[in-house]
């Protein structure tokens, strides 16, 4: 049986920010395919947005090299359970949502039983371990770029790809004023966001570094606020002057004057909302090593990449110091200041490369372009 003689769509993320990515995409397909059902992997959002679960992403998420390796056994089960599931005859298409370990195995899979594959939110071989193109080339029928550089650098090495803008572009984001409101801060204070990611590895890696830099500029009197863009149920002991405030990262952007930001989407959603940064991240040896024995890029920072320069300073290399942080941190918070204004027009440039609002109503088009 090929995909086309399927009943229904597969759509699949291992993370929550697939889960966040994916809500609209099947919201769009449901729109567009009334009569098609939609099942597969994904959280709360794509479950709500009208996606039948049947394996949710707390079961497969992971962090790190090392942590990924005791994930491999219920990811070896899955992916037997959806392949036997496509010989079987219960899909036309596979969307597969980032989460390249799983999802490039699972895609060369699916392709083998007939089942076409569109992935969305590509894979980052552009930074590191490019040689795994031929994977991908085996594992999607077309690939979905949310990045502005990644069409041309994957279609450049044989993979149909479509840049369909950044799905942050239709997040609803708060107004500075309202964010203070909400806040209880004034217009005249200046206001230091912390963001340590929202993982709980990650919190317990980054959390006592941006709060020692969140300490510091408090007491050299470079801020009069700090907020932490805290998790439902993430740990962050002895905050002492340091605000955790959970569950509206976006009300914490709009609030700050500026921002220590953990490397990844969040330092997009600061970009988005004008908000200059700093990004850090301090990652295990561990992982820092093999990263580096992997990465084709000498910068992390999405904002660097989209821009193609330095627009924002970034320390991850480690060890990562408490000092360089604040100090890059510094003139950040002066509203009036040259760096201040500089990284506010690099911000504006990044936000006009990431294309126009629509990103989940191209990919369910995409969709239908290869159901036929």
């Amino acid at each position: 049986m090929t995909g086309k003689e399927g009943t229904g769509i597969l759509v699949c993320a291992g993370e929550p920010s697939g889960d966040l990515h994916g809500a609209p995409v099947v919201a769009a397909l449901r729109s567009r395919f009334p009569a098609l059902p939609l099942e597969g992997c994904g959280g709360p959002r794509m479950a709500a947005a009208g996606l039948r679960i049947h394996t949710a992403i707390d079961r497969l998420s992971t962090m790190g090299f090392v942590e990924a390796a005791g994930a491999v056994p219920r990811h070896w089960l899955l992916l037997r359970r959806l392949v036997a599931a496509a010989r079987e005859g219960r899909y036309r298409l596979a969307l597969l949502i980032d989460y390249p370990g799983f999802h490039l195995r699972l895609g060369q899979a699916l392709r083998r039983a007939g089942i076409p594959v569109l992935y969305y939110i590509a894979p980052q071989l552009w930074a590191w371990r490019p040689g795994r193109i031929d994977r991908l080339r085996r594992a999607a029928d077309r690939l979905a770029a949310i990045l502005p550089f990644e069409a041309e650098w994957f279609r450049s090495r044989g993979v149909d790809c479509r840049f369909v803008g950044h799905p942050l572009l239709d997040h609803t984001r708060p107004g500075r004023e309202s964010a203070r409101r909400t806040l209880q801060l004034t217009p005249e204070n200046r206001v230091l966001g912390i963001f340590p990611g929202s993982r709980d590895r990650e919190i317990e890696r980054n959390w006592p570094l941006f709060r020692e830099v969140a300490h510091r500029m408090m007491a050299e009197g470079r801020c009069t606020s700090a907020i932490v863009a805290g998790t439902a149920g993430g740990y962050y002991p002895d905050p002492g002057n340091v605000r955790v405030f959970r569950g509206a990262p976006e009300m914490v952007l709009a609030a700050a004057t500026a921002a220590l930001v953990k490397s990844g989407t969040s330092t997009l959603e600061a970009a988005l909302a004008g908000t200059p940064m700093v990004v850090g991240y301090r990652s295990s040896w561990s992982t820092y090593l093999i990263a580096r024995q992997l990465m084709t890029v000498d910068r992390i920072s999405l904002v660097n990449l989209v821009a193609e320069r330095d627009v924002v300073p970034e320390f991850w290399r480690l060890p990562v110091a408490a000092g360089a942080l604040a100090a890059s941190l510094q003139p950040l918070l002066d509203p009036s200041s040259e760096a201040h204004c500089a990284q506010l027009a690099g911000l504006a440039l990044v936000r006009r490369r990431l294309g126009a609002p629509g990103a989940a109503e191209r990919v369910a088009e995409l969709t239908g372009e290869l159901i036929g």
